[in-house]
């Protein structure tokens, strides 16, 4: 006979806590990149696109990551501020949904974070036209290879074009694997000024 399913797994409490709680168990369980995140974004003309980033700070405030606003993704954002974002954690089974919008951190934030960089990414970061066309690979390392002798000891400054976003989230959906994909899923949603509510989801 089936295991018993029916005690909830996921609480209906405070959404930022339960995450909290599961990127814990994430970073403990996860062997490589636990703060991975599929990030989407769309254009003016509702054409989709996404790709993999990585959290960079979370908290009541938000889910913050970093980027070249000069790229493909630095585009759609600055034409259309709405995002969604997911946490795959294959080890736990389980998925975090993040739906909201975005607003830039801090030129103080930023420069704290490239700060903290290692002395290599910020050249990489600093040489690079990101999403856009590159000749050849030799081409990109040429110009990395010219800022690290213009930086000798790695202190290359934030560009002005890199820095990066905080996700508003409205809606945070998380799910959990269950024996025989009896799978629970739990939505919670808040208006603008307003608190959480949630509810449980049909797997």
């Amino acid at each position: 006979m089936p295991a018993d399913t029916t005690e909830e797994a996921i609480p209906g409490s405070d959404p930022f806590a339960i995450f909290e709680a599961w990127f814990a168990e994430a970073t403990a369980s996860e062997p490589n990149d636990p703060n991975a995140m599929a990030l989407a974004t769309a254009t003016p003309a509702a054409a989709p696109s996404v790709r993999m980033v990585l959290l960079k700070g979370h908290g009541p405030d938000g889910f913050v990551f970093y980027t070249n606003f000069e790229s493909r993704k630095g585009g759609e954002l600055a034409a259309n501020p709405q995002v969604a974002l997911l946490f795959h954690w294959k080890s736990l089974r389980r998925q975090v949904r993040i739906e909201g919008t975005i607003k830039e951190v801090t030129p103080a934030e930023a420069d704290a974070y490239f700060a903290s960089r290692h002395p290599e990414s910020r050249l990489g970061s600093a040489a690079s036209d990101q999403s856009r066309e590159l000749p050849s690979r030799e081409v990109y390392m040429a110009r990395v290879e010219a800022l690290r002798a213009q930086y000798p000891d790695g202190s290359v400054p934030r560009p002005a074009h890199w820095s990066g976003y905080c996700v508003t989230p409205h809606a945070i959906e998380f799910w959990q694997d269950r024996a025989y994909r009896l799978h629970e899923r739990r939505r919670f949603t808040r208006a603008a000024g307003a608190e959480w509510t949630s509810s449980l989801l049909y797997p």
